[in-house]
């Protein structure tokens, strides 16, 4: 069990640990609807390990993402700050030739501070297996990589598993190509993890060690056991329904395999596992291969891709045995931009004060049961989104969200100097106010409607976009 002295000053939480630093391992979905749980009411799906770990630990149920879409997700997660303000806006595509928008140019720069390499430089050994997308440019000299944001042991595709989750060709582990692969990605990906922790802990035993573990489930194209499928056939529309419930199943018995081989060597009680989701879950059919995309939102209105909550409300699990008191349910907002803070605070790490964090350290809400102050609200600039509104804002109980120049600002992938430019100078308008603890499918529009806090939350979002859009970068065209 792990003990601290606490002390809180000016809202800041100081500790000294008695006994060693925590073990960290944060484990991300790709496109893992809110609803796809059995914890959040999900009637057929099963994943036992991951409500155990919710119901052994605190689950947040206002948990988001970093962004709607995958690689501003990553990027966000891993350095504690918008990833607007890294230049990552959307996916990234492979880079193969150059664009009119830049887009083979972006990836996470060497600039960037990672959670990896501040626990590195604090003694920590870290590794990370499965889905990357932090760049154009994978395993290549011209952009940063895996090992340059702070991994010592590395295996990842640079998007999706290909040709799908089974028996997958494009892994690289450390640099070079791994080839096919025998078995489905989020069982390879722990495979990788359990076989690095084993080494570890048997050359290494008193170093602590961060590992983060983004499976590619259950993006598409999903494969599935057919053994697990199987078990899905009686209570589905269609046979595709089936391969993604299975597809969620088979996640939850990867995190099952990991959190039994922490227990094994003995170290489960000195390891905080945090579990999420990089966005919300694909429409349907929205694209060629997308028929297997059947996750929800449950009581969310969007999905991936929209500023509604369904975007980017996600699960949002941390357990720890040493440290955190089982059966918390936490409805406070909180994201994956706090993650870099917290841990810098369980590990006594200094923040990287030279960086403008949007996350805020949640060590206190584990160790006390009091919830950190947030001194700006989460606010979201998303581009490409599918609903009209480009910017979007939590803040305490309220949701708002703002169209930019009266939804006339044209969806955008990238932003170079021209739409970098045009983005400071546009003007939100359009507003809606939803009040989340009374409507959190974001049904009845408040604005207009004798909100109180109109004014107020009206001027937080438009300046939370102004601060943010004034810290976005731009990528410049090759001609």
């Amino acid at each position: 069990m792990r003990h601290f002295i606490t002390l809180l000053h000016c809202g800041i939480l100081a500790t000294s640990a008695i006994a060693d630093r925590p073990n960290i391992v944060i484990i991300l979905c790709d496109d893992l609807g809110y609803g796809d749980l059995g914890v959040h009411g999900h009637p057929h799906i099963q994943t036992p390990n991951i409500d155990r770990l919710a119901n052994q630990g605190i689950r947040f149920t206002s948990f988001y993402s970093t962004a709607p879409v995958c690689s501003p997700s990553r990027v966000g997660l891993l350095t504690g700050r918008s990833p607007n303000r890294a230049g990552v806006y959307d996916w990234i595509p492979e880079a193969r030739q150059p664009r009119p928008d830049a887009r083979e140019q972006v990836h996470m720069q060497k600039g960037e501070v990672t959670i990896a390499q501040l626990l590195k430089n604090a003694g920590y050994a870290t590794c990370m297996a499965g889905k990357w997308h932090c760049n154009a440019a994978f395993n290549s000299p011209d952009q940063a990589q895996p090992h340059d944001a702070g991994f010592d042991h590395w295996m990842a595709t640079q998007n999706n598993a290909a040709p799908s989750h089974e028996n997958p060709v494009n892994y690289v582990r450390n640099g070079k190509p791994v080839g096919k692969i025998e078995g489905y990605s989020c069982q390879i990906a722990a495979d990788e993890v359990i076989n690095w922790l084993m080494a570890h802990t048997e050359e290494r035993s008193e170093q602590p060690f961060f590992i983060y573990l983004p499976f590619h489930e259950p993006h598409e194209p999903v494969a599935s056991p057919p053994e697990l499928v199987e078990q899905y056939t009686g209570v589905t529309w269609h046979p595709d329904q089936a391969q993604y419930f299975a597809n969620v199943h088979n996640v939850d018995l990867a995190v099952g395999k990991v959190v039994q081989t922490l227990q094994k060597l003995g170290v489960r009680d000195n390891t905080l596992i945090a579990f999420t989701s990089d966005n919300g879950p694909e429409t349907l059919k929205r694209y060629r291969s997308a028929n297997r995309s059947w996750g929800s939102t449950a009581h969310l209105r969007g999905m991936k891709l929209h500023t509604h909550d369904g975007g980017f409300h996600v699960a949002g699990i941390v357990n720890w045995p040493g440290g955190i008191k089982p059966g918390q349910v936490v409805d406070t907002p909180a994201s994956a931009l706090d993650l870099l803070p917290t841990a810098c605070a369980l590990a006594d790490v200094p923040v990287p004060v030279h960086r403008s964090l949007d996350g805020v350290n949640l060590a206190s809400l584990f160790i006390t049961g009091q919830a950190p102050a947030r001194k700006k609200p989460l606010v979201w600039a998303y581009y490409n989104g599918i609903n009209a509104a480009r910017v979007a804002m939590r803040h305490g109980q309220w949701k708002v969200l703002a169209c930019l120049n009266g939804g006339s600002f044209p969806k955008r992938q990238n932003l170079t100097p021209t739409g970098l430019a045009e983005a400071k100078s546009a003007r939100l308008t359009d507003f809606e106010i939803y009040d989340i603890s009374a409507d959190p499918g974001e049904l009845s529009n408040l604005a207009g409607h004798d909100c109180a806090q109109q004014a107020e939350l009206i001027a937080r979002i438009t300046s939370g976009y102004d601060e943010l859009v004034n810290d976005s970068p731009a990528w410049i065209p090759v001609e």
